[in-house]
Parts: structure tokens; C-alpha cells; sequence
């Protein structure tokens, strides 16, 4: 028997910006299509059109290609409602969906007593039980109904690819609402019709919606449709706990802003909470070929920025020159990235290095010894090969004539060649600033 293709999908709501929780789900989703050389679908969940923006929804797309997790196709539910109802009236034909009057202040005193008596706090099916004439007259006084979706009562269970074997006792399930009395859709059902319609073949999403979960089982059985394969991930957590806006930039936006490449962090969100090491990695391809839900764990996934910058420089360690250039200054050259790259922590800070090598520089304030080393070093430099690996020679020339070693040779050299008491290695600095600007510097050091 032939498998059926993978098609995943990220389905993001465009009623905010896309955060590392949500960059996760869509990573994942991405690896799992392309692992399997399969599809990956955006699916826009814009029915709430009272939050959802257009901005929303322009930024959405715009991250994901900056992450470069561009989708096979895009979908979008505003543009559905048509399929939902056919769906809609082929359940309320079954009787698997019934309208309702309670208002929401009703309910949650039902709640209150269910709880009270130490019940589960599930609906009571009280409108099951309105007559015809009943509903009628309701309505003819102004009731609006909502609709819920009438649950069988029968165990249910699934075999979750992160979490394994799930079981629900049906029967302690309240019927959910599926629709709102002004017409429009709640999450559950619009999504369930949608994964039909899209042949989607796995669902991938935080283990907060594992109770969804087992009631959407029970809609893909009401429409006659076998259900995906689920994938429920551990959620992600902050340093100190609980992943918080307040407690960092967690945003995508402001993770961009703060110069992280997007391969550190497409790295870092496949590994974490899996039993997979977090490695650098120069291509987000990379990181198909290790991809596994198997690899899951069940266990909070710690989300920390720190570990993000640190891993971003990594990274930029990586990156070869064509991965970067147009994101470089005017003036840089291969040799010059090569040169700076080891110090970078962030792209943004290739400027500020390259203006080490072209200066100008702030001269050291020496003492009457360094001075006279600089002034010493100048006039061996103009005796060397520029052509051939020149700091070697020059400091071994400088260490024959003044007998000095180790930070007392080095140090001086730099600061007077740089400006700075540390930065990328001289051997690989010296020939980028060349001959007539290191002489120059060493007399501006000699005074």
C-alpha cells in the first residue's frame, strides 16, 4: 500500500506578530515536509476579522521568508466560508451539531454549581431538551443561538507522535461551541474542515491544544474523513520559567532587529527540547536530514537569548563571504570578511571593524618606552615583504632588536595599529591595512 504525501501546516492568526513559539511550530512543520519531500502550506486562520490585519498578515509573510520557510501554497479561511457551511449543514443533518440560548452569564452559574457539587463543569445539554416550539419562541423574542458540536461520549484516543498513547474520557468532554450567534466560527471546526479539504497529513502544534485535539477526532469522524497524524511539542519556556513579551525580545521582529541571523535561530528552535545537541549550522537545509519527532521530549523546552546571541556568533563564524556581501559596507572583500568574521557577534558590527582597517584610529597615549618601540617598529616596517605574511616578520624582527616577548611586544603593536586592546588576529589584519597606513600609525603612536 503506497503512503499518502506529507502536507503539513503553519496556521498562524493575523491578529499579532509571530513570536519564537510560533517560529518553532512552523519550523518543525517545515522540516517534517521537507524531511519527507512533501508539502508545506501557510494557512491564514483570519475568521476573526474583528482582530485579524492585513499588516498582520504581510508580516507574517515577510518573516517566513526572511527565515526562509517559504510555503508550497497559502490558503486563506476568510476565503472558506463557503466550505464551512456546507460542512456545517451536512453535521446538523446528522444531528451532530445543535443550537443553544444560554447567554454567557447563564453558563458560568452552571459552572459554578456542576463545581460546587463536584462535577466536571461540561454542559448539561439543556438545549437538546427545547421543543420546536420552544426554540421557536426563543428566537421570536430575540435569541440568537450559538452551535455546539455533540460529542458521542465514547473513549478517545490516538497515538501522539511526541506525546505517545492519549486517552479521553468522552463523556467528561463538554460539547464545544463551534459557532458564535452572530454567524461566525470558533478554532475547531473551520480548522478540521480545512485539513480535509487540504488532505493535511500531520498536525504539529503545543501540547495546550491536546484536549482540542480529542474533540477534532470526533469532528473527522462526523465528515467521514480519516484524521491526520498528530504532533503535539512541549512548550517552549523562558530562562526563568514561564516565556514571557515582558521577560525579552521574543517578538521575531525584535529578534531581527537585534542582528541574529536566521539560521542561529532556525538552529536553536529545531534542537530545543529534543535529544539532539544545538549546533551552528550555515544553511537551514541543514537541518533536514537530522529531523525526527521521534527526537521530541516531553519536557518544557528552555528558550534563552543568551543562548540564542551566543550560538548567532557561532554562526556568523560559519557564514562564507557570498552568504553576506550584500549585507555588508561598500569596502569589503573576501580577505577583509575572513579577517573580521571570527569577532563578530553580529553582522552589525563588521562597520565598526572594517573602520579599523581603513581608520582613521585614536592614537595611543604611550609612555616615552612605547613610543620609542613604535617609533622603532615604523622603521622596520618600510625593511619587510608586504608580500609575505608581514606581522611574522615584523615582530620577529622586533623581538630580536629589543628583546621583548609576549604582551609586551604584542600589545603595543595592536593598540597602535588598531586603536584597541583586542580584536581580529594581526596576522590576518596587518595585510588589509596595509604598508603605508601601518607606518603611518606607528609614527602618529611614536609622537
Amino acid at each position: 500500500m503506497s503512503v499518502p504525501p506529507t502536507i503539513t501546516r503553519f496556521a498562524p492568526s493575523p491578529t499579532g506578530r509571530l513570536h519564537v513559539g510560533n517560529i518553532r511550530t512552523a519550523l518543525v512543520c517545515w522540516l517534517a515536509a521537507r524531511a519527507a519531500r512533501g508539502t508545506f502550506m501557510l494557512r491564514i486562520d483570519d475568521t476573526d476579522a474583528a482582530r485579524s490585519t492585513e499588516e498582520n498578515v504581510e508580516a507574517i509573510r515577510a518573516d517566513l521568508d526572511w527565515l526562509g520557510l517559504v510555503p508550497d501554497g497559502e490558503v486563506r479561511q476568510s476565503d472558506r466560508f463557503a466550505l464551512y457551511e456546507a460542512a456545517f449543514e451536512t453535521l446538523h443533518a446528522a444531528g451532530r451539531v445543535y443550537p443553544c440560548y444560554e447567554s454567557e452569564e447563564a453558563l458560568s452559574v452552571k459552572r459554578r454549581i456542576a463545581r460546587g457539587r463536584g462535577l466536571p463543569p461540561i454542559y448539561d445539554r439543556a438545549a437538546l431538551k427545547l421543543t420546536a416550539a420552544e426554540r421557536h419562541a426563543l428566537e421570536a423574542g430575540g435569541a440568537t443561538p450559538h452551535w455546539r458540536f455533540k460529542l458521542d461520549g465514547a473513549p478517545i484516543a490516538w497515538d501522539d507522535l511526541v506525546r505517545g498513547p492519549q486517552k479521553f474520557d468522552g463523556a467528561l468532554i463538554s460539547d464545544p461551541v463551534v459557532r458564535r450567534a452572530d454567524g461566525s466560527w470558533l478554532y475547531l471546526l473551520p480548522s478540521v474542515i480545512d485539513d480535509i479539504d487540504m488532505k493535511v497529513s500531520h498536525v504539529v502544534r503545543g501540547e495546550d491544544h491536546v484536549s482540542n485535539t480529542a474533540v477534532q477526532l470526533q469532528m473527522f469522524d462526523a465528515l467521514g474523513a480519516a484524521a491526520p497524524q498528530f504532533a503535539h511539542m512541549a512548550l517552549l519556556v523562558g530562562a526563568d520559567g514561564k516565556l514571557s513579551k515582558r521577560a525579552g525580545a521574543i517578538g521575531v521582529g525584535a529578534i531581527r532587529e537585534e542582528g541574529i541571523e536566521p539560521q542561529a535561530l532556525l538552529a536553536l528552535l529545531a534542537r530545543l527540547g529534543t535529544s539532539d545537541p544545538v549546533v551552528p549550522v550555515g544553511d537551514s537545509r541543514d537541518l533536514i536530514a537530522g529531523f525526527a519527532f521521534g527526537h521530541m521530549g516531553r519536557a518544557p523546552a528552555r528558550f534563552d537569548p543568551a543562548e540564542l546571541a551566543q550560538l548567532n556568533a557561532r554562526t556568523l563564524h560559519l557564514l562564507p563571504f557570498n552568504a553576506v556581501r550584500d549585507r555588508l559596507p561598500a569596502g569589503f572583500d573576501e580577505p577583509t570578511w575572513a579577517a573580521i568574521r571570527p569577532n563578530l557577534t553580529t553582522l552589525a558590527e563588521a562597520a565598526a571593524l572594517l573602520a579599523t582597517i581603513e581608520g582613521p584610529i585614536a592614537t595611543p597615549a604611550f609612555d616615552a618606552d612605547d613610543k620609542a618601540y613604535s617609533a622603532q617598529a615604523a622603521g622596520l616596517a618600510e625593511t619587510l615583504d608586504w608580500s609575505a605574511a608581514p606581522w611574522a616578520q615584523l615582530t620577529a624582527a622586533l623581538k630580536a632588536a629589543t628583546g621583548r616577548k609576549g604582551k609586551s611586544l604584542f600589545l603595543p603593536l595592536r593598540l597602535a595599529l588598531t586603536g584597541a586592546s583586542h580584536g581580529p588576529e594581526m596576522a590576518a589584519l596587518l595585510p588589509l591595512i596595509g604598508r603605508d597606513r601601518t607606518i603611518e600609525r606607528l609614527r602618529a603612536a611614536a609622537g
